[in-house]
């Protein structure tokens, strides 16, 4: 089993800047802001011939009894929970605070090897501003740089001293079949994505809180179920442009959009209640234009009527009409009402934008539509298709080569599409077809 690492400390003292310091990454958010991070974040790292899973969490306030702040608690108390060593953060150029002790009184409780950094200390290794830190009576500070990276291995060869290297066999092992189908849960504020997690995960994993933005960066969690091993990436909500006033909310967006180009498989949340907004026709646009396989789950769908219904599946059919090959659900992910189909859902959605088709049956295929409607003359000679092969997954990519096919209609190719998805039975990938014409040896011009 792989060590696993907390980071705690209260906010803006720089958890996420080591996070991404000793997991070589840019996973977490990091800026000049406090209060940034939210969820717990998990990021995998290795010092030497040791891996380790590292947990970043947000600023802790023990003693909060309500609110987010209260919710971001709880993370880092689960945090605490499942790891096997703390690594306690505190600000060295800000000095001592109460609530520093307040954090150092609740984890002297926990019965966990705890080791104190003292950050942001570039060029004060021996400085006598480190005593006071001895206050808190959790041992000797650290003193490390987070951004600058001073320090940094003799803490973590510390925190892992009581842990053996892991043997050499065991790096890299299982082949890459057993990669996980990285899920995305993308949609606009609100909607009910971190609740939705939790639901899947029966624990409150992520803070689901009513108000719009809570989550603010893309938080990977991994997840198996029959048998099946899945990386699920919860999404800060996406706003229109004109509404991202805060620079975190624009780091979020990014953040947001890589989640989702980096995705297998894409699940847009709408809000039942709300209908389909411009934001959720922009996010589905991305997810598109990305070429990501993708399901629509309409959450809060029990606190509807049959007319806000109809009007939903009207708007649905209208302004997401550029993703008709993606499969409709109605769930509730607080009453956790129809998430099994969900998962059916994503099963299919990945199967069908990493399916294998053969050349034989793709050149068959396009024989057979061209005979049943062959593609309009352009010019002086009509396009003629002569085979075709797969050129690529995620989404399929079909590669017809022939002829005059430069001048091929999109509608053509929607028609070619359709009778694509009939054969293989694809649901929930875009399918892209791209025409490559060989030289004409009867065209003249230009010689």
């Amino acid at each position: 089993m792989k060590p696993v690492i907390a980071l705690v400390g209260r906010a803006n003292v720089g958890k996420s800047t080591l996070f991404n310091r000793i997991t070589k990454s840019r996973d977490a958010i990091v800026a000049d802001y406090a209060g940034l991070t939210r969820d717990r974040h998990y990021g995998d790292a290795r010092l030497g011939g040791r891996e380790f899973i590292v947990i970043d969490t947000g600023g802790f306030e023990p003693d909060k009894p309500s609110g987010v702040v209260a919710e971001m608690a709880k993370q880092t108390r689960q945090a605490v929970a499942e790891a096997d060593v703390v690594i306690f953060v505190v600000d060295i150029r800000g000095g001592l605070s109460a609530q520093d002790h307040d954090i150092a009184r609740y984890l002297r409780t926990q019965r966990k090897k705890v080791l104190l950094a003292a950050n942001k200390a570039e060029g004060m290794n021996e400085s006598p501003l480190l005593g006071e830190f001895h206050e808190l009576g959790i041992g000797d500070p650290h003193p490390v740089s987070a951004a600058h990276g001073q320090g940094i291995r003799s803490l973590l060869e510390a925190a892992l001293a009581d842990f053996p290297e892991a043997h050499e066999e065991a790096w890299g092992s299982g082949p890459d079949d057993d990669r996980p189908i990285r899920l995305a849960v993308a949609g606009r504020p609100n909607v009910g994505k971190s609740t939705l997690i939790n639901a899947w995960l029966g624990e409150e994993r992520l803070v689901a809180f009513d108000q719009p933005g809570t989550t603010r960066d893309a938080i990977h969690i991994p997840f198996e179920r029959g048998g099946q091993k899945f990386e699920l990436i919860d999404t800060a909500g996406l706003r229109r442009k004109g509404k991202v006033f805060e620079a975190i909310e624009k780091f979020s967006v990014v953040k947001t959009l890589q989640a989702i180009a980096d995705a297998n498989v894409v699940l847009l949340l709408l809000d039942a209640t709300q209908g389909v907004s411009d934001q959720d026709a922009h996010i589905a646009g991305y997810i598109l234009e990305s070429g990501r396989a993708v399901v629509l789950a309409v959450n809060k769908w029990d606190a509807t009527d049959d007319y806000q219904r109809q009007q939903l599946q009207r708007s649905i059919e209208t302004r997401l009409s550029f993703l008709k090959y993606a499969p409709v659900l109605q769930i509730s992910a607080i009453r956790r009402q129809g998430l099994n189909a969900v998962w059916k859902a994503i099963g299919q959605a990945h199967a069908s934008a990493t399916v294998k088709m053969s050349t034989p049956v793709l050149t068959r295929l396009v024989h057979e539509a061209a005979e049943h409607q062959a593609p309009r003359r352009e010019g002086r000679f009509r396009p003629k298709m002569r085979y075709a092969h797969q050129g690529g997954m995620n989404p399929p990519l079909v590669v017809i080569h022939g002829t005059s096919l430069d001048h091929v209609t999109d509608s053509y190719k929607r028609f070619l599409e359709g009778r694509l998805r009939e054969h293989f039975k694809l649901v929930g990938t875009p399918v892209r077809i791209e025409m490559r014409s060989a030289a004409n040896p009867f065209d003249t011009k230009g010689t």
